[in-house]
């Protein structure tokens, strides 16, 4: 694989149901019209076409690549709404994203996804996910201790993934 390829699939926690993928993309589906009702937004082939792309995915993408897949299913999607449906979908917590060492972020579905961290490679991009139950108990009683209350955190570390790794030392 060269390193500018993904991997087959970077999204690795999803959630287990006995219909698989395609029984969580549709309660997602459900999930993303009663958000748009909520704000009194109605379902557009454009609007559709973004979460389909999101949905699709095996990995995550930059907002170019989810505006190339949902411009080929809604050609008349602009990107005025493209950022607007973005910014929906991640206040109602069905994506999230990842920053990359570039300033450039990267989106995930996040809907009834168990939180995970994720490791960067600054060189290939590759995005791993993980989880870290350990580092989740010291962070609680840390906050705890001091009389902290978190609403949410993410854990992003850049470096190297195996098959950048300089051979037998450190690379900067």
């Amino acid at each position: 694989m060269s390193h500018s390829q993904q991997p087959p699939s970077e999204l690795v926690y999803f959630p287990h149901h006995p219909n698989g993928r395609t029984h969580y993309a549709q309660r997602m589906v459900l999930r993303f019209e009663q958000a748009l009702h909520t704000k009194g937004l109605r379902v557009t082939p454009e609007r559709r076409a973004i979460l389909d792309a999101l949905l699709g995915a095996d990995r995550h993408l930059t907002i170019e690549q989810i505006f190339a897949q949902a411009r080929r299913r809604a050609p008349a999607l602009g990107r005025a709404t493209m950022f607007r449906m973005l910014k929906l979908l991640r206040e109602t917590n069905l994506i999230t994203r990842v920053a990359h060492a570039d300033d450039q972020y990267y989106y995930e579905v996040g809907y009834e996804r168990p939180h995970h961290d994720h490791l960067v490679c600054i060189r290939c991009r590759k995005i791993i996910e993980i989880r870290w139950p350990e580092l989740e108990r010291i962070q609680s009683a840390g906050c705890r201790r001091v009389g902290f209350v978190p609403v949410w955190h993410r854990h992003e570390l850049f470096g190297y993934c195996r098959h950048c790794a300089p051979k037998g030392g450190r690379r900067r």
